[in-house]
């Protein structure tokens, strides 16, 4: 019998129309044309996988980019709760007009930006917390199996807190590219065991074609 879980995040592929800009929930499409890197990760990850993403087309969309790439893949489960951070009224905005339009703010953010809230959206806390939840209801489910998840920069931080044990502030310090992978498993025996830290990171912000194939 198997214990171990095996989540493998892969972050949406880059969004044209928002750069620059703190885009945050707002649906935008993102550029698939990087053949080469999605074959890449058709290649690495696991066949007989259960497929999630987030609700937002870019995740949609790139899920899709890896199964038309040759990934033997199901019609991915969409999960609301793997959206990327909400920003309120900062969605749109540069940082610079952020300052500009939002002194104050701005200022207060920055002084604890993982449990922060921009006005009328929710803190890196929050997301944390969002994203966990997914995770153990999924990890129950599907223990033993390999778990595929197209998602984003925010969500894959929370991800990775949730396993390493770390506050907000912490996970602002992972950088998490367009089209990488982080692997992190999950050790049910050390769960029953009463293990305080069932989980393990595999891979992190890593490029498909880095990925040995013996890692699949």
């Amino acid at each position: 019998m198997t214990h171990q879980t095996r989540w493998w995040w892969v972050r949406h592929a880059p969004v044209l129309e928002g750069r620059g800009r703190l885009y945050g929930q707002t649906d935008l499409p993102c550029d698939t044309s990087d053949t080469e890197t999605f074959c890449a990760l058709a290649a690495v990850l696991p066949g007989a996988a259960v497929w999630i993403t987030s609700h937002l087309v870019r995740a949609v969309e790139t899920a899709r980019a890896i199964r038309d790439a040759g990934a033997h893949a199901p019609e991915p489960e969409r999960e609301c709760d793997l959206a990327e951070q909400a920003f309120g009224d900062w969605q749109g905005m540069t940082w610079d007009e952020i300052r500009k339009a939002f002194g104050a703010e701005n200022a207060a953010f920055w002084r604890a930006p993982g449990d922060s809230a921009p006005p009328g959206g929710e803190s890196l806390a929050q997301v944390i917390t969002r994203v966990a939840g997914v995770i153990e209801r999924v990890t129950a489910a599907n223990a033993g199996r390999d778990i595929v998840a197209v998602a984003h920069a925010g969500s894959i931080r929370a991800a990775v807190a949730m396993a390493l044990g770390l506050d907000a502030a912490r996970a602002l310090a992972f950088r998490l590219d367009n089209l990488s992978v982080t692997r992190l498993d999950h050790d049910s025996e050390r769960t029953s065991q009463g293990h305080a830290h069932p989980w393990r990171v595999i891979l992190l912000n890593t490029p498909a074609r880095w990925i040995p194939a013996a890692s699949a």
